[in-house]
């Protein structure tokens, strides 16, 4: 009986000590006392600080979304509401609860302090986290919304972080702290100085408020220069990010214009659909969303062969029932396929309706790599110029290294003799023209990624397209992306100082200029075929 009940004590024990859970503790917040809460909250730090469930509550209970039920007093996070109605979720399971009445809830609320001591222990679980992806943004949070109160935490980090990424932000985080509160002057200009290699709006607001304080002349002075350092660095990553802007451009002005630097090439026909068959490749990518919801991540890599076939097909259609017909008549190929715009246009409109539609882009695609506090690189632009490039360099192989580019080459250099020689040009035309019709229509793909799909997309940029292929020398594609990149980058400097619209207008006059001296632009096409 002896030997029980000293078992039945050390069991009591134990759970005194060990025996209360998530659930309990959390349940500890329940209470209006804001003093209380703090307390509970610092005992589920040291308790729970690895537990996924504390670090959701949290950043719920900052958000304040953080609820329990009136009747069994469950803590709650709340998903949204609709009126008087509350959709919830089971902090601890997770689950998704049936909508209730708002009344049916009691919200826990905060004040300033314990919204403080909420955003400094995410920190800590942040920043001490296995994951560095964690580690990396909880740094940069506390940088962000730097307190005095901060520099233990940013010291005990310091001491145990080994990647450089993190270990920057946070000694960015302790000069600022030094630089602003330090007690020795020393130590403050030598902080001052140290910061101007730094590029951050926190870094720059830190000296902003240096230079224009009332402390020493001398600190407010190095203040002074560094704020001049880091304005050279951002002008000169300004310039960085305008040249990326620019490419960016360009690649899209490339893909728009390949298809039709092919077809005016080889065909001289004045395509004035060929926005049209972009749009097209859009409304291919925007469709494949629809049919297949649950593809998101793969759909844009789904549409690029899936825009190339039915927008090739239409180029072909196009070709075979209305151009066939008009070979060497450019002013009606120009109104018929002005004609054939408006149709397909209309076309679209009755389908898909005339309001613009969002295409999602890719998780993968989305964001952007930063390469300091003053470059970012987005995604999306990144791989589209990759993707214009692999497109480029694919259809030149063609050109080059396949029978069919020997044969499109042929015709386009001298149709005559190229007949002669038994290549069919009218099943060339056809095919030139939907190669080029489906090279539109990857275009769309890409532009699905950078702007809203309507029915009005390609007219933007048609005329881009012809200037890029003028510019350029017709059918030569070395002089398409030469000059598909150069009037990207002369737009994307020349917009900021005039204005989207005159910037078109200023380029529009110079290719005209440039036109009266080089008719047939930086790389003319050879053969008799071209002289004529």
């Amino acid at each position: 009986m002896k030997f029980l009940k000293i078992i039945l004590l050390n069991l009591l024990l134990l759970t005194f000590c060990f025996g209360s859970s998530f659930e309990e503790d959390s349940s500890k917040l329940m209470t209006r006392s804001f003093n209380k809460k703090q307390v509970v909250l610092d005992e589920l730090l040291n308790k729970y600080k690895d537990d996924a469930r504390f670090e959701t509550l949290l950043k719920y209970m900052l958000k304040g979304d953080l609820y329990y039920t009136k009747k069994d007093k469950r803590l709650v996070v709340l998903l949204k509401k609709v009126e008087y109605s509350y959709f919830t979720q089971d902090l601890l399971t997770s689950k998704n609860l049936e909508k209730k009445e708002k009344y049916d809830f009691k919200k826990i609320k905060i004040n300033n302090k314990l919204r403080s001591v909420i955003k400094a222990a995410l920190a800590q679980i942040n920043l001490f986290s296995t994951n560095k992806d964690k580690r990396y943004s909880a740094a940069k949070n506390i940088l962000s919304n730097l307190e005095k109160e901060d520099e233990v935490l940013i010291n005990k980090a310091l001491q145990i972080e080994k990647v450089v990424s993190v270990k920057e932000l946070l000694l960015e985080s302790k000069i600022n702290l030094i630089a602003l509160y330090s007690t020795n002057l020393e130590q403050r200009v030598e902080a001052v100085k140290k910061l101007g290699s730094y590029m951050s709006s926190r870094t720059f607001e830190t000296l902003k408020n240096i230079e224009n304080s009332s402390d020493e002349k001398i600190l407010k002075d190095e203040a002074k220069k560094a704020l001049g350092t880091i304005k050279h660095k951002k002008s000169f990553y300004g310039v960085i990010q305008e040249l990326f802007f620019g490419l960016s451009l360009g690649s899209v002005l490339l893909l728009a214009a390949i298809g039709l630097a092919i077809t005016f090439g080889v065909m001289k026909v004045i395509n004035m659909a060929h926005g049209e068959l972009i749009m097209i490749g859009a409304y291919t990518t925007y469709t494949i969303q629809q049919l297949m919801p649950n593809l998101i991540e793969y759909s844009v890599i789904i549409a690029i062969p899936a825009a190339f076939v039915v927008s090739g097909l239409v180029g072909v259609l196009i070709e075979r029932l209305v151009i066939r017909h008009l070979y060497g008549r450019p002013l009606e190929t120009l109104l018929a396929t002005f004609g054939i715009s408006l149709i397909l246009q209309q076309l679209v409109r009755s389908i898909y309706s005339p309001l613009n539609q969002e295409v999602k882009t890719p998780s993968w695609m989305s964001g952007a790599m930063e390469i300091n506090s003053s470059l970012f690189l987005t995604y999306n632009r990144l791989y589209i110029i990759i993707f214009a490039l692999i497109v480029f360099f694919g259809v030149l192989f063609v050109m080059k290294k396949t029978s069919l580019g020997l044969k499109v080459r042929a015709v386009s250099q001298n149709r005559t003799i190229a007949r002669a020689m038994g290549i069919k040009s009218s099943y060339i035309d056809a095919l030139t023209f939907g190669i080029g019709s489906g090279i539109a229509g990857i275009a769309g793909v890409a532009l699905s990624q950078l702007t809203n799909v309507g029915p009005n997309l390609g007219q933007a940029y048609i005329v881009d397209s012809f200037m890029v292929v003028v510019f350029g020398g017709v059918g030569n594609l070395w002089g398409t992306l030469i000059a598909a990149f150069s009037l990207g980058e002369i737009n994307k400097f020349i917009e900021p100082v005039a204005g989207a619209v005159l910037a078109k207008v200023i380029i529009l006059v110079f290719i005209i200029l440039f036109i009266q001296k080089r008719p047939r632009g930086l790389f003319p096409q050879k053969g008799r075929d071209a002289e004529d």
